[in-house]
């Protein structure tokens, strides 16, 4: 199951906010119960003390007088006339706090002393109002740090991964064809932090590369001089031979031409591959070629080796255009596809079908198994253990298609043989 993964800026800015949020959250409730409980210990300690003060004093009027004007006191007692209003009846001995349906809040102490009631009430409400703007303030001022925080959080994230961005940056615009020295000094202009240690693995690692790639192009270009060389020497040696024809007899010129044929097909091998190894990313020219023109070629080369097999081969053109390709890449394609066909096919029919754009192959052979039809492009992977292949040619077709921004694909049964489709468009 594959995750949306958030980038790395949001997710400093989340954890910034989130982290603010868990404490200024609890903070601004800490507070907020932290005054409720002081408030509710203090108020209750001085009703308490006042309360035992009046009774120690017989509840003397000039004691109760002396209250504040916001604290009464009453009384079940019958020898002081401070009978106990109706909406304290019903409060129980100790601290109480009521809120009454006009608004009113009271603080309530009460204590009981044989069959008497004795209560000390003490008008909140005004006091409840200040709670109320502290809440506020509390809260406007959470409101405020999640603001904050999601500002700084931006500015900090801005800040801390401006260097990493700066790398990422550079790295993406590295090309392996700049000067090696180039590639191994873009981390000097880094601190010597993660980061700048982050730079300079990767600028090792580019230059690792650089030299790999280096040491290939350096073999790419001996080997094919080597088989250039050899391939130049066989050629001339055919086209010598082919001089005296009428020495040969018609056995000895057939072997010579397939030879030389077979030897240019070589060449073009060897250039199809030097032209992949030394043209990454850019186009590749040379001589161009119509697709239908191609295909009437190649039928032409292929259809006397299906005949040797028996095989009925045929080229099926359903519609043309005139758009043009590059001739030695697009034939290294569609012939490696033929011989494909040619090898894994003992009886049947093979097909080359044209229509447009596209082209495909055909074939009543022994099909490629559903489990390696994913990699069958790849390098060394063959659909079938038959014959002596390495599994290159498809890998070499996948090559080429991907350059040259084609599409292959493949559509295979054990039932019912092979469908190669190339899309050129």
């Amino acid at each position: 199951m594959m995750h949306h993964r958030q980038p790395l800026k949001k997710r400093i800015v989340i954890a910034f906010f989130l982290m603010t949020l868990v404490v200024a959250g609890v903070s601004s409730i800490g507070i907020f119960f932290i005054v409720h409980e002081l408030e509710e210990h203090f108020v209750s300690q001085g009703l308490s003390d006042n309360l035992q003060e009046i009774i120690n004093n017989q509840m003397s009027r000039e004691r109760i007088m002396r209250l504040n004007q916001d604290t009464d006191f009453y009384t079940t007692n019958a020898q002081v006339h401070y009978p106990i209003p109706e909406q304290f009846k019903e409060v129980k001995p100790g601290f109480s706090e009521i809120l009454l349906r006009n608004g009113n809040a009271y603080y309530i102490y009460k204590r009981s002393i044989g069959h008497q009631d004795y209560l000390i009430v003490k008008n909140q409400t005004e006091f409840e109002k200040r709670e109320q703007i502290l809440l506020l303030v509390v809260f406007l001022w959470f409101i405020v740090s999640l603001v904050f925080a999601y500002v700084l959080g931006k500015l900090l994230a801005n800040r801390i991964l401006a260097p990493v961005i700066k790398l990422a940056k550079q790295v993406s615009q590295i090309s392996l064809s700049q000067n090696k020295q180039q590639i191994i000094n873009f981390d000097k202009q880094y601190a010597d932090d993660e980061i700048g240690q982050l730079a300079t693995t990767f600028a090792r690692a580019f230059a690792d590369l650089h030299q790999a790639l280096e040491r290939e192009r350096l073999f790419t270009s001996d080997v094919s001089h080597e088989l250039r060389t050899s391939l130049m020497v066989i050629t001339t040696g055919c086209e010598l031979l082919l001089l005296d024809r009428d020495k040969l007899s018609s056995k000895q010129y057939q072997q010579i031409q397939r030879i030389n044929t077979a030897n240019q097909d070589m060449q073009e091998l060897v250039q199809t591959f030097l032209m992949l190894a030394r043209k990454e990313n850019s186009q590749i020219v040379g001589d161009q070629v119509t697709l239908i023109t191609l295909a009437e070629d190649q039928r032409d080369i292929w259809l006397p080796k299906f005949q040797e097999k028996n095989i009925n081969f045929s080229l099926d053109i359903k519609s043309t255009n005139m758009r043009t390709y590059n001739k030695i890449l697009l034939k290294t394609v569609m012939s490696n596809l033929l011989r494909n066909a040619w090898h894994y096919t003992e009886e049947g029919m093979v097909r080359l079908i044209v229509d447009g754009d596209m082209f495909w192959v055909e074939d009543t052979g022994v099909g490629v198994p559903a489990d390696k039809q994913q990699a069958i492009f790849q390098a060394f992977v063959r659909g079938s253990n038959r014959g002596e292949g390495l599994g290159l040619g498809l890998s070499l077709v996948k090559r080429i298609c991907t350059h040259e921004s084609w599409q292959v694909s493949v559509d295979s049964t054990d039932e019912s043989g092979s469908v190669f489709y190339v899309y050129l468009n």
